[in-house]
Order: structure tokens, then C-alpha cells, then sequence
């Protein structure tokens, strides 16, 4: 493993405009101020987060998905981020596009019920990892970090990525449990969220995030509008899983996944 730059991007989402999202996010990209090796972008980075699945999905072919290949390809980054897709279903799926074309995905497993997502929405069955320049990465979704047993590190993962629609009202726990989730699996956790107000009249305050495995902040967004950059280093994971090597003493479980 050699280190590997994140670049967060936190921004505003128009609602339910995707040509204009591409637009925006397409502007930010185009004017990064250094290299890095994986671009996030929040969740329904083309929408908002909206429950209009069936007026706004797209297919796997569609726009937006070709959009992130086309930038994926010109930066020579990894682009991810999540949309609404329909795929024998409507999903809320995390894309990662890597600059040679190929295509992973992830559909979130936890749908938001208090935004009724899981009446418009399909969930996901599998928990996704992805391998890129020998780390390991944990793809998760919003709601998703609050079930720690879904996201629970079994030696499988070096570092969870969570992208989010995560409203100032809660903002305390996004951090807390970004944090939780960093030191209880002794990974590294990269969370990135909007700012501004969507569509329903919801605000948020960013708060995007790197935290290294020991808990620790290593980079802050805070509530500003921009693209934040974190280098890890996987000297760290490694020194502090051998020093303090509580994944020895772990339970061992099977999730059911229905």
C-alpha cells in the first residue's frame, strides 16, 4: 500500500436538476488545485435527496453514470458518488468509476424510513468492498452508518467511505458516529455530506470528513462550500493494528441478508 489522496467535494445540489448538477460538479473538478487518486461527491449528488425515484432514475448507460466516466477518465481519479438508479428496481447506488472505464457498485442496504425512502426505493443485499492501489474500501450510504453490525470490519477493509444527505438537525451524530465507526474498526473513515437547503426545505452543514483509525479528525470541512483534500498513510493503519490489535479479540458473525 502506498498513500492515497482524497478529494472531498462538499456542495450545494440543485433539485431534481441533473444537467445542472453535472454542470456544477463538472466546474469544481475542472478547477482542482491538486492531483489526487479518488473524487467523492455526495449522496444523489444529481437530484437532492428525493423520493421522486421512478421521475428521476436513470439506467446504468444513462447520463449521469457516463458523466462520472467521461470525468473519471480526464482527471485520471477514481470518481464515485451516489444517483437514483433503475435496475430491476429503483436503488440508491454509490457508482465508482475508476479512470480505465470499469464500474463497481454499491446499493445502500439502510433505507431512511422516517423519509418513507424504503417505500420508493429497493435495498441492497451486499455489502460492497473495493480494491483500488492496494487499499481496501468499505462503500457505504447515509443511513447506512448507523448499523455498525452492517458495517463491521471482519480484517476485510482498510478504509469506510460514506457518502451522505445528512441534515444539520442531526449533525452531532454524523460526526460522532463517523468517528465511532473510524475507532471501533480501526480503519480510516472518509464521510461526505451537502451544504445549503434542499428542495423539502432541509438544511445542512456539510461537516464533511477524514478520520484516521484511531478516532482522531485528520481533516475537516466544516460548513464550507469546496473540495477538501486528505493524503492518508497507511503506516498508520498498520503501526496502530499491530500495537492495539483488538481485531484478535472481535466476535465472529454471519449477517442474514434478506
Amino acid at each position: 500500500m502506498s498513500p492515497i489522496t482524497f478529494a472531498l467535494a462538499q456542495s450545494t445540489t440543485r433539485w431534481h436538476d441533473p444537467a445542472g448538477n453535472r454542470e456544477a460538479f463538472a466546474a469544481k473538478l475542472g478547477d482542482l488545485s491538486r492531483p489526487c487518486d479518488v473524487v467523492v461527491l455526495p449522496e444523489m449528488f444529481s437530484t437532492g435527496f428525493t423520493m421522486d425515484s421512478k421521475a428521476l432514475a436513470e439506467p446504468m448507460d444513462g447520463n449521469t453514470v457516463s458523466w462520472m466516466k467521461a470525468q473519471s477518465r480526464a482527471l485520471g481519479s477514481v470518481v464515485c458518488g451516489s444517483l437514483i438508479i433503475e435496475d430491476g428496481g429503483y436503488f440508491n447506488r454509490l457508482i465508482w468509476a475508476t479512470p480505465d472505464g470499469e464500474l463497481q457498485h454499491y446499493d445502500k442496504r439502510h433505507l431512511f424510513r422516517m423519509a418513507d425512502e424504503h417505500e420508493f426505493f429497493d435495498a441492497g443485499s451486499e455489502r460492497v468492498t473495493v480494491s483500488y492501489k492496494d487499499w481496501r474500501i468499505c462503500l457505504s450510504v447515509c443511513y447506512d452508518l448507523r448499523f455498525p453490525v452492517w458495517l463491521r470490519n471482519q480484517g476485510d477493509y482498510d478504509l469506510l467511505l460514506c457518502v451522505a444527505n445528512w441534515p444539520a438537525a442531526r449533525a452531532l451524530a454524523w460526526q460522532t458516529l463517523l468517528r465511532a465507526r473510524a475507532i471501533e474498526n480501526q480503519s480510516y473513515c472518509v464521510g461526505v455530506n451537502i451544504v445549503g437547503t434542499d428542495g423539502n426545505g432541509l438544511s445542512y452543514v456539510g461537516d464533511s470528513g477524514v478520520y484516521a483509525p484511531d478516532g482522531e479528525m485528520l481533516v475537516a470541512a466544516d460548513q464550507a462550500e469546496g473540495v477538501t483534500f486528505a493524503t492518508l498513510e497507511p503506516s498508520v493503519l498498520t503501526s496502530l493494528r499491530q500495537a492495539f490489535p483488538v481485531g484478535l479479540d472481535a466476535d465472529r458473525f454471519e449477517l442474514e441478508r434478506g
